[in-house]
């Protein structure tokens, strides 16, 4: 037989070997009789940690310094996650609520405001009432970053125009037409 024929053949029947474009699969949510309980999705052995569970928990635990970075990162944060129930002011009149969703509490409530930061990462972490829980949204470090620009939102609430230099004094004035 010569070679270019031989060759020929081989790709041939190589060809009809194609068992793994063929193979059965399962959708998410559809059942299956391949586990005991009947389910595709199978819950991670129990102890399973993900592998950067343990700097995420590092993260959670420890609260960075105050810098404004950190200030201007939770100002991006809180604009994206926390502004459409709690309104850029702190105040839960954002759009969520005015479209008939219960109305959050105001950050500026004295309860909150003598609240520890720690509390704001737990109810980002764990959600509280009808607040379900943003672990799988905000990364640790950002949930502090948040907090702290809570803080901010909350002591610019009561700040003595005085503290502001005359720069900031004066453009305050000219946006209230004074």
């Amino acid at each position: 037989m010569s070679r270019p024929l031989l060759l020929c053949l081989m790709v041939v029947l190589l060809a009809g070997c194609n068992e793994m474009g063929s193979q059965p699969r399962y959708d998410n949510a559809e059942p299956s009789a391949l586990f005991a309980d009947g389910k595709v999705l199978q819950a991670p052995p129990e102890g399973t940690v993900a592998q950067d569970q343990p700097q995420r928990d590092q993260a959670l635990s420890t609260r960075p310094a105050m810098s404004t970075a950190l200030l201007q990162r939770g100002q991006e944060r809180y604009a994206i996650n926390c502004v459409p129930c709690h309104d850029a002011a702190g105040d839960g009149h954002g759009t969520v609520p005015a479209r008939g969703f219960p109305q959050p509490p105001s950050f500026h409530e004295q309860s909150l405001v003598d609240a520890p930061s720690r509390y704001f990462v737990d109810v980002i972490t764990h959600g509280h009432g009808v607040m379900y829980s943003y672990a799988d949204r905000v990364e640790p470090a950002d949930r502090w970053a948040i907090a702290a620009y809570i803080r901010a939102l909350q002591t610019s609430r009561n700040a003595p125009a005085a503290q502001l230099s005359t720069a900031d004094r004066d453009a305050l004035g000219a946006d209230h037409g004074g």
